[in-house]
């Protein structure tokens, strides 16, 4: 289990009944939990290849470096300063910012602590970010609604938009964020620089096909002697309203961001993952068939979470410090992990047809029925193999046991079930995680698109009179103050190029064959028909990257690739690897 404890992650192992606190000094104020580390412990054979190791510290550097910007003095000595106009945000992609070197040696690991293992001397001063192919097309894309709109089908974050079941007609869709932020909002508030609302966002499908959104409600729970605070925006065609549906997007979008990292790739890929790689360690023979199919799905995880909890999601780190939860970002996770977490809901088309994306369609061919029925074309076969049924329990009543006796989870008693379990897994950490990692930098590089925290309150919030005579007279300067501050800004664009960069070893779905299924024709025979499967697949990709699907493509819109199973090393914005390995 893992507990929170002052912004600490106190680690202990059920182990024969006793458990066994890891040896770390123990804090003055509290004898009783544990100092942080420095590093968290990966064991040897889950730890990065030579390679990985290599290129993600290099690009690393690059982007801690990208995380001085812009005027290192300025932007350090004033964490709040803001973008002073549009023009500012285009210098970082045309021109670049000249660096001053460093004074101090470690300056570099105190920005992005332990993920930069090796800082060379470089001799370029000048370090522009690269334009995202999104806004390269179309600088001023994000500003429109239809974009808005068109992002939460084809953007960073397509697993939260979600059909309105009241309506027969099965044409209004929603953004969700109200039950889940409300309880946060006041909390968030206390926190210097930042703000939060309950919010909701609704879209009309309109008959051509694409989405219009057509109202954005953000709430403020009550707050001492202060009533709650509501109001709904929306499109309209006078000055004013314009603005204020523009901060009520942006409010919005910073919502989405959040919840993107913290819950649809954080929690659902990175964290879920773990129980299952531990207990297939724990439990699975390295000889047993459904750990040779499990184990290239799992690889590089173990390590590239230790990473983020070091650098990323620690105390004070990257998404407390630009992110719309701050301090309270992993206990939101956490929160929505229990609320809305559950197995059975995690693969495709399971989790569509929850959300009122799809309808079942019983005929359709679906998941890793050759592997699996080879080995157990009995269902007796699954429930005698203990191995199998330890990996599986061990999951449920250990990995995920504050849901252990949830009546969803899948009893594995039969070869459907087995495959139903590893679908999802496999899911999980290849497609899923594809879906939502690697855009990252495309779609949130320029920030203004996603901004990840929104600093200031709704003009119409209880404004006083110079506030909003300032609103009216300058309404993009509210806009560009609402925005993240520059170096909030600059550290998460830096983060996301890293965050959506394949390695040069990276391994992707469906291209190469283990040595031990070459032995075996059945197996063989299955995974060549699963490679050509997915080489179909891009063609139907492309094919479907045309002007009919109009929320897909269009006139300066980037082609939606990010299922696209392979990839060139690099930020690439396609490519999809066997395992969560950055």
């Amino acid at each position: 289990m893992r507990v929170l404890v002052d912004h600490s992650i106190v680690e202990s192992f059920a182990q024969g009944g006793r458990t066994v606190i890891t040896l770390r000094s123990n804090k003055e104020k509290d004898p009783l939990s544990e100092q942080r580390s420095s590093s968290v412990y990966v064991p040897r054979d889950e730890a990065f290849s030579e390679v990985k190791q290599l290129t993600f510290s290099a690009k690393t550097l690059k982007s801690v470096m990208h995380a001085l910007l812009p005027q290192l003095e300025i932007s350090l000595l004033d964490p709040h300063l803001g973008f002073p106009h549009f023009p500012a945000i285009d210098l970082l992609f045309c021109e670049g910012l000249t660096l001053p070197k460093p004074t101090n040696a470690g300056f570099f690991q105190s920005i992005l602590p332990r993920l930069v293992k090796a800082v060379t001397d470089t001799q370029e001063n000048l370090l522009p970010f690269e334009t995202p192919a999104f806004i390269d097309r179309d600088k001023f894309a994000w500003f429109r609604d239809e974009e808005f709109s068109r992002q939460t089908l084809a953007g960073l974050n397509p697993c939260s938009i979600q059909l309105v079941t009241a309506l027969k007609s099965k044409r209004l869709f929603v953004l969700d964020y109200h039950d889940l932020l409300l309880p946060y909002v006041n909390k968030v508030r206390e926190v210097e620089g930042t703000t939060l609302y309950g919010s909701r966002a609704l879209f009309f499908l309109t008959k051509d096909g694409t989405l219009r959104p057509v109202a954005i409600e953000l709430t403020r729970p009550p707050t001492g002697d202060k009533p709650q605070w509501k109001q709904v925006f929306t499109p309209t065609w006078d000055a004013t309203g314009c603005w204020l549906w523009r901060l009520a997007k942006a409010h919005v979008c910073a919502h989405d961001v959040g919840y993107h990292q913290l819950v649809i790739h954080w929690l659902r890929t990175h964290c879920c993952t773990e129980p299952y790689i531990i207990a297939a360690n724990r439990q699975l023979s390295a000889m047993h068939p459904i750990y040779r199919l499990l184990h290239p799905h799992f690889r590089y995880t173990m390590e590239i979470n230790a990473l983020a909890r070091e650098s990323l999601i620690n105390a004070g780190g990257i998404i407390e410090s630009a992110f719309s939860p701050a301090k309270y970002s992993i206990e939101l996770s956490s929160a929505a992990y229990n609320q809305l977490w559950r197995f059975d809901m995690e693969a495709l088309p399971a989790d569509l047809i929850r959300r009122g994306m799809a309808v079942e369609d019983p005929t359709s061919e679906h998941g890793l029925s050759d592997y699996a029925n080879h080995y157990y074309p009995e269902p007796s076969l699954v429930q005698s193999d203990g191995e199998l049924q330890a990996w599986w329990t061990e999951v449920r009543t250990k990995g995920h046991a504050d849901k252990k006796d949830e009546p969803w989870w899948p009893v594995l008693e039969t070869p459907e079930n087995l495959i139903h379990i590893l679908t999802t897994i496999i899911w999980v950490t290849a497609g899923h995680h594809a879906a939502v990692n690697f855009g990252q930098y495309v779609f949130a590089g320029y920030f203004p698109n996603r901004p990840t925290i929104a600093r200031t309150n709704m003009p119409t919030e209880n404004p006083s009179d110079e506030e909003f005579k300032n609103f009216l007279k300058k309404p993009e300067v509210e806009l560009l103050k609402c925005f993240p501050s520059q170096i909030q800004a600059t550290k998460v664009m830096a983060v996301l190029d890293v965050l959506s960069n394949h390695s040069p070893d990276e391994e992707y779905l469906g291209e190469n064959m283990k040595p031990s299924w070459e032995e075996n024709p059945v197996i063989k025979a299955a995974f060549e028909q699963f490679s050509g499967r997915l080489k179909e697949l891009e063609g139907i990709i492309d094919e479907r990257n045309n002007l009919k699907l109009k929320n897909i493509v269009g006139a300066g819109v980037v082609p939606y690739e990010l299922l696209k199973p392979f990839s060139k090393p690099g930020v690439t914005g396609r490519g999809v690897p066997n395992s969560i390995s950055i």
